[in-house]
């Protein structure tokens, strides 16, 4: 059986999108902002099942618009959304389902993650058994400034930090662990690996491709339907409509 079962959050509101509906079922490339997250852990072989999360009452929505339409091959199933991210990804974790080894978190808001990416983070983890954990993202490139209003107060040098983005990857033991840790002591992390290096996990950042944009305001949807409409172009591949 493949090792990983990926969890696909898709819980937001939408607030800072300003759509009511949310933006995960936005047309993006001729298909949901979702499903293209979906499709690329679907296209990965260690990847044995997709957990997504989402509002109980938008389930029946995003299986009808997101997941029936498309001739997906592996097993899908669903976890109810909480209040806050980190009690959607808690739902997930939980509903992942017995016989796994490791969880992948992503989310449904970056359509452009590769399945390529997937599987060298995945391999990462895999390689090496000290790891808790791994998290895709990219080298700082810009210069940062830590400010105190609008006053700069220092220059960090940005070869210390890293732009973190998802997939998130993890052994769903230590994960389990560490949301159990965080509701004990009232902690709310930015994201999921803080829950398990705050426990002294280790958690290695993989480098992956600098286009895995998170869709948050409407404005981020033209670089990412030109990049998906590229990849298109250049004759990549895409799963059949039923």
């Amino acid at each position: 059986m493949a090792p990983v079962c990926a969890v696909v959050v898709a819980g937001g509101s939408g607030q800072r999108f300003g759509n009511p509906g949310g933006k995960q079922l936005v047309n993006v490339a001729g298909r949901p902002l979702m499903s293209w997250s979906i499709r690329a852990f679907d296209r990965s072989d260690k990847v044995g099942h997709i957990v997504v999360v989402c509002p109980a009452e938008r389930r029946a929505e995003m299986r009808r618009l997101a997941i029936d339409p498309f001739d997906y091959d592996t097993p899908i199933s669903f976890a109810d959304a909480g209040d806050t991210r980190q009690d959607s990804t808690r739902a997930g974790v939980h509903a992942v389902p017995a016989g796994f080894e490791y969880v992948a978190i992503h989310d449904g808001a970056r359509p452009l993650i590769t399945t390529e990416a997937i599987g060298h983070a995945i391999d990462v983890l895999m390689g090496d058994r000290s790891l808790d954990g791994v998290v895709c993202g990219q080298p700082a490139i810009d210069t940062l400034k830590i400010v105190d209003g609008d006053n700069i107060v220092e220059t960090p040098p940005r070869e210390l930090y890293w732009a973190a983005q998802t997939p998130q990857i993890f052994s769903v033991d230590a994960m389990k662990r560490a949301h159990a840790a965080a509701i004990a002591e009232g902690f709310i992390g930015t994201d999921d690996s803080s829950l398990v290096e705050r426990m002294g996990g280790r958690v290695r950042c993989v480098q992956s491709p600098r286009d895995n944009l998170k869709v948050t305001v409407p404005e981020d949807l033209r670089p990412v339907t030109a990049i998906l409409l590229g990849r298109m172009a250049e004759g990549e591949d895409l799963p059949h409509v039923q």
